[in-house]
């Protein structure tokens, strides 16, 4: 097993960039009247597609109650809407608005200039090999996660 120090470890690494990248990226979303977090419903719903909360918070990959609580917020600030689900109207669909379609050329903008900042000095190919190894690495990371939770799993099954 490797020794890593401390402000080597990858992990220390990657966290410590992602944490930058929000802060930057809240500091540049606040003059749109938006948060970091509303980036990917904003990006998934850009299509007209409509979708559920369920649908929302897998594909960005938070908890159901993260969820609810950036959709109250979007709706209040008019940036989505809902509307029942023809199949179970206990549930709602989620649309973008024509006000968020209106900044999403503002919110890209900020997201493309803090990339270009965080990649500053690296070259094409430095780039395109960092993005293979982090997707390789969050590969790794999701098949051990799933690995580990179905141990978890059956190991709390009566």
């Amino acid at each position: 097993m490797r020794r890593w120090a401390q402000r080597e470890r990858p992990g220390y690494l990657i966290n410590r960039a992602a944490r930058l990248l929000l802060r930057l990226g809240d500091i540049r979303f606040r003059p749109l009247g938006l948060g970091v977090a509303s980036f990917p419903v904003l990006s998934m719903l850009r299509t007209g597609q409509k979708l559920s909360q369920k649908d929302l918070a897998l594909c960005a990959r938070i908890e159901q109650p993260s969820m609810a609580q950036l959709l109250s917020r979007l709706e209040r600030d008019g940036m989505i809407k809902r509307s029942p689900e023809p199949a179970d109207g206990r549930s709602s669909l989620i649309s973008i608005t024509r006000k968020a379609l209106g900044i999403l050329p503002e919110i890209d903008a900020a997201v493309d200039a803090g990339n270009e900042l965080a990649l500053a000095g690296m070259s094409d190919d430095e780039v395109k090999t960092m993005i293979d190894l982090l997707q390789r690495l969050i590969g790794n990371l999701e098949r051990a996660t799933e690995r580990e939770q179905a141990a978890v799993d059956r190991a709390e099954e009566p």
